[in-house]
């Protein structure tokens, strides 16, 4: 079998496709050591939803294949054809498999911590101080998360108050909040 299969993928056509097979698999390898990030490329481009790297290489390995079945099954086929029939199919079926490819990567920067300030919160607890508080916010997803929070002046914070995140305290895991009507005060 081996002398037969290197032969097939070294003869007409498939070895016009072979070279960027080889480039396909060592571009996996250096991102399997860590070499290289498939998701950040030049300018983050993506095909359908899906980052170029993965469907550059799903459609090489489809076209490869496609030539590779097709130089044993062309028939009375000229044997030109396989290459355009293989990267026709593979664009197809490439294109099939981004579509629900694409749901499963991870769209956007990752969730942090900073994204909760400047958005409102409801206080949880029954006060709020300098070493205590808990607060529900929304995120813009529709998500709602408990978090830690506390304040820096005296002002009165209990269950049920609209207060504002203004900053987060990454070591201490909490966030600084103060009342959301704190422009109306003093007036």
């Amino acid at each position: 079998m081996g002398d037969g299969f290197i032969e097939a993928a070294l003869s007409f056509p498939t070895v016009l496709l072979t070279p960027l097979l080889i480039l396909v698999i060592g571009y996996w390898i250096v991102v399997i050591a860590g070499g290289a990030d498939p998701e950040h490329g030049p300018g983050d481009t993506a095909l359908l939803g899906v980052p170029l790297p993965l469907f550059v290489s799903l459609l090489v390995a489809l076209a490869w294949f496609g030539t590779l079945a097709g130089s044993e099954w062309h028939a009375r086929l000229p044997l030109w054809i396989v290459p355009i029939a293989a990267l026709l199919a593979a664009a197809v079926v490439t294109r099939l498999i981004a579509i629900p490819l694409r749901r499963l990567l991870p769209d956007g920067p990752d969730a942090s911590r900073a994204d909760f300030v400047g958005l409102t919160c409801v206080i949880r607890t029954g006060r709020v101080t300098g070493t205590f508080g808990q607060a529900e916010v929304h995120a813009a997803d529709g998500s709602s998360a408990i978090i830690q929070v506390r304040q820096a002046g005296a002002d009165q914070l209990s269950a049920g108050t609209i207060a504002l995140i203004y900053d987060v305290d990454s070591e201490g895991e909490f966030f600084w909040v103060v009342p959301a009507d704190i422009a109306k005060k003093g007036l």
